[in-house]
């Protein structure tokens, strides 16, 4: 049983990495845009990459590209999903 535990964190912490990769160029991305006055990602689009486990790079790109940082339900949002999903994740954790 802690084998398949094991195995399930290994894939459990590879998504995480590829989806933080993901949301922090996609947040570039959208500070890039911005400079150029070209078509923006939408923020919709933003906080789906966060709910879907990329808070952390979320929340890093806010910070170091200074992009949405100023944006209330960013700088509230970004954690605030991020806090849900560890609390969510420790839970399903201890119980299994």
């Amino acid at each position: 049983m802690k084998e398949i535990i094991n195995n399930n964190m290994n894939i459990i912490l590879i998504y995480l990495a590829i989806i933080n990769t993901l949301t922090f160029f996609i947040m570039a991305i959208d500070k890039y845009k911005a400079k150029r006055a070209r078509r923006r990602i939408p923020e919709k689009t933003l906080f789906t990459f966060v709910f879907l486990g990329g808070g952390i790079g979320g929340i890093i790109a806010m910070y170091t590209i200074r992009h949405k940082n100023k944006k209330t339900r960013f700088v509230i949002g970004f954690p605030l999903i991020l806090i849900l999903e560890i609390v969510t994740f420790l839970c399903m954790y201890f119980m299994f």
